[in-house]
């Protein structure tokens, strides 16, 4: 098994990044999810996950974090924790044009498995649409490549609602191997600001992946699923 590389990682970004300027700002967001679904898959089976983050970010656009979430993933592993690092940069082309480039390593704790990988991300904002293509070389390390590009709506609606519809795909030689081709989820979320606490509830679905719809234990199932979000930003 490979070492955990993630505090170094996120130690360097940091060192980076305070050399980037002294106006910087940290923040940590905190989450209970009743579900971890990630492109429409569960990595909870189906069961509540606690969620954590720590973000950097600079005026620059500089920015470098940690995200972590409880998983399970059956009983053919022993990783019981989910840890990401990140790194990237984001800007603006015009008032109403955005960007975001950078990279994600995903590290499970426990795993034996040796299945740590990375992903490379690049992404266009303009007004309430957002898209971005992800690419790893060597998806869940698998030793075949993926991509998944993915679009986003945000609107915001009165009372401090706000409405949130996404669609992504994910394809490549590591889902042709695997399932015979890619597949497609969507969501439709609602979210309200209460205080200091984001409160989401939100339909997702990755039936597309049909081989993955029943599966035991819910372990890796793509049923749809009415998410329950509460979220927390620090410091308030």
């Amino acid at each position: 098994m490979k070492l955990n590389p993630m505090p170094a990682f996120a130690l360097a970004a940091l060192a980076v990044a305070s050399m980037q300027t002294a106006r910087a700002e940290v923040s940590s967001t905190v989450t209970l999810a009743s579900e971890y679904d990630f492109r429409g898959i569960t990595q909870t089976a189906g069961d509540p996950a606690l969620q954590a983050s720590l973000d950097f970010s600079t005026e620059s656009g500089f920015y470098a974090g940690a995200w972590a979430s409880n998983v399970d993933f059956g009983d053919g592993t022993d990783a019981d924790v989910e840890i990401d690092g990140l790194v990237g940069f984001r800007g603006s082309f015009s008032e109403d044009l955005s960007y975001d480039v950078g990279g994600v390593y995903y590290y499970f704790m426990g795993d034996k498995d040796d299945v740590p990988f990375g992903e490379l991300y690049a992404g266009l904002g303009y007004k309430a649409f957002s898209g971005k293509l992800w690419y790893s070389p060597d998806f869940s390390n698998f030793g075949e490549s993926a991509y998944y590009v993915e679009g986003n709506l945000s609107f915001e609606l009165p009372q401090d609602f706000a409405l949130t519809v996404h669609a992504g795909w994910s394809d490549g030689d590591y889902w042709d191997a695997t399932n015979d081709g890619g597949y497609m989820d969507y969501s439709v979320g609602i979210s309200k600001n209460i205080g200091n606490f984001a409160v989401g509830l939100k339909f997702v679905d990755g039936g597309d992946l049909r081989a993955a719809k029943v599966t035991p234990g819910d372990v890796f199932t793509s049923k749809s699923k009415i998410m329950v979000t509460v979220a927390t930003t620090l410091p308030w």
